[in-house]
């Protein structure tokens, strides 16, 4: 459908639907030659869409229900804006929530289909399950003047490339966000300072506020097709943080991103002023931040605690992971006497 050929053969079908089956009642044929009236056609909406086949339903549905309930909580709308190719963030009134078409939804059908449906204006990725072994991620351009390539005919290889890679963009950033790595030695290496040129930069310390808020920052412009600005990131931080402007610059913002430059985190391809993000490098900020937020913070908090405290109201299988790792942290604390009363 990406092919040039595609709008000739595209414009035939509808040549001969609209001249043959709905213009003669106007016109006949004859009035339509002398007249020399035609049409102009343009796309208004398309849909795009990647097939996942299972062999097994049961395997389907709990692979995808776990990404789902793993990557819910960490992907907003902000951190998806980019994916979208919409330059700026959505207007609206300081202090107010988001509308009902600029939220993650995750819905369950009366027929058991899970559906992860992110909307963003006339943009909208969505990925479900569709009969019992397919498992469809789907972006659909409700008004193609939302992705500014034109909305004619043979403007229509262009769309559907533009949605192709959405969809790739979406799988792939729902990917990084789930599935991390953390590379042999990165703990050590990270916080060392490293040299860009003949400039030497500091370190990567994860557990500074300021260095964690840019982590973040990048990993939620890494979806972004043309890459990101240093006004980019400064902007995302202060929406992530809550900052104002003279809280977090973008002089501060710069230093970061030369900071995760010296680590390979992030590149800047030749002389633009626009950052990119690879993907093994996606892979560990998202653990980093995995790590740090999910895995340590909890299991410190909760072994500071002298009981197992209160039981939650939904015992999931993550919930029980941290209660055993508690009381296994707890006991190997005891045998290294480290002491954990706050």
């Amino acid at each position: 459908m990406s092919q040039p050929g595609t709008v000739g053969r595209l414009s035939q079908v509808l040549d001969r639907w609209i001249y043959t089956a709905c213009l003669c009642f106007g016109l006949d044929i004859v009035d339509q030659q002398r007249s020399g009236f035609g049409y102009g056609y343009s796309i208004y909406q398309v849909e795009n869409s990647r097939n996942l086949i299972f062999s097994s339903g049961a395997v389907m549905e709990r692979a995808f229900d776990a990404v789902v309930d793993r990557t819910r909580t960490r992907i907003d709308v902000p951190r998806l804006r980019t994916l979208f190719g919409v330059g700026q963030r959505p207007r609206r009134a300081p202090g107010a929530d988001l509308s009902n078409d600029q939220a993650v939804v995750i819905e369950r059908p009366r027929w058991n289909l899970t559906l992860f449906k992110v909307h963003f204006g006339l943009l909208t990725l969505k990925g479900y399950t569709k009969g019992e072994h397919v498992l469809r991620f789907e972006a659909i351009v409700h008004n193609t003047r939302a992705l500014h390539t034109g909305r004619v005919l043979e403007k229509f290889p262009a769309i559907v490339d533009r949605l192709a890679g959405m969809v790739d963009r979406f799988t792939s950033m729902l990917d990084c966000v789930d599935v991390g790595f953390l590379p042999d030695g990165v703990m050590d290496q990270l916080p060392t300072p490293s040299q860009i040129g003949a400039t030497r930069v500091g370190g990567v310390d994860i557990n500074k506020p300021r260095i964690h808020a840019a982590l973040a920052a990048v990993l939620a412009l890494a979806v972004s097709p043309d890459g990101f600005t240093v006004a980019d990131l400064a902007a995302q931080v202060r929406s992530l943080t809550g900052q104002s402007e003279h809280g977090y610059t973008i002089r501060q913002a710069a230093y970061d991103l030369r900071k995760l430059r010296g680590k390979g985190l992030v590149v800047k391809p030749g002389r633009t002023r626009r950052y990119h993000v690879p993907g093994k490098s996606a892979r560990t900020i998202a653990a980093l931040l995995t790590l740090r937020d999910q895995v340590i913070a909890p299991i410190l908090a909760g072994i500071r605690r002298p009981g197992p405290g209160r039981p939650p109201t939904t015992h999931t299988r993550i919930a029980r992971d941290y209660e055993k790792l508690r009381d296994d942290m707890r006991t190997l604390f005891h045998d290294l006497a480290i002491d954990t009363a706050a």
